[in-house]
């Protein structure tokens, strides 16, 4: 028998409520992206608490962000690293790049982010063809382009250790993927991923219901 919560607003407010432990400039991140067109591109502050959680309790010291947008997720991940921690992150448009990078200094952790502004698959190709990168990264959240989102994980795989978890965000789509009305190029590449993930033996494999769906693959 499934028992679930149903999560409506006055829920999540709950949860926020007596759970919640924002950063004062990641608060002052999100409101400001909130005043951006496309600020639904933005984690919510559970999920960046979430991340920051679950870094501490890997011990992640290297890291691997692919897709920034405005940098909630990569503050997050900078302020739960150690000192001498580090996290590589991917985006290609520059002036959220900018914003990103404001605020990690405004909250004194700019230098455990190696920003890499481009093309993504470029970033990634170059870190394994020309850093031997390979098996150097505890973790990597990807928050991307959904179309290419196969291509960053088979990256994230190889620059993984054994052991190493990668985080996929918007698994669910809204809901769209269990929506067979909707055939357009995001949706129907994230069911393909789904699918193909699920039959990767080379990972232990969980998806939760959490935000908008994350799948979290530990490499064997």
């Amino acid at each position: 028998m499934r028992i679930q919560v149903d999560v409506n607003e006055a829920m999540q407010d709950y949860v926020a409520e007596v759970s919640l432990r924002e950063h004062d400039v990641l608060r002052e991140l999100r409101e400001k992206t909130a005043e951006l067109p496309l600020h639904l591109m933005q984690i919510s502050p559970e999920q960046g608490q979430f991340l920051a959680v679950l870094l501490k309790a890997l011990g992640a010291r290297r890291t691997l962000e692919v897709g920034v947008f405005t940098g909630y997720s990569l503050l997050s991940t900078a302020l739960a690293l150690p000192s001498d921690g580090q996290v590589v992150a991917l985006d290609i448009d520059e002036d959220w790049a900018a914003m990103a990078l404001d605020h990690c200094k405004r909250a004194g952790v700019a230098d455990k982010v190696d920003f890499r502004l481009g093309d993504a698959r470029e970033s990634l190709t170059k870190l394994l063809s020309e850093e031997g990168a390979a098996g150097s990264f505890d973790f990597v959240f990807i928050d991307a382009d959904k179309e290419n989102y196969y291509a960053y994980y088979e990256a994230a795989l190889e620059l993984l250790r054994p052991g190493g978890l990668v985080v996929v965000d918007n698994v669910l789509w809204h809901g769209a993927v269990i929506d067979e009305t909707q055939q357009d190029s995001e949706t129907t590449a994230l069911r393909a991923f789904n699918r193909k993930v699920h039959e990767d033996e080379r990972v232990d494999l969980a998806l939760i219901p959490f935000a908008d769906g994350l799948t979290f693959a530990v490499k064997r």
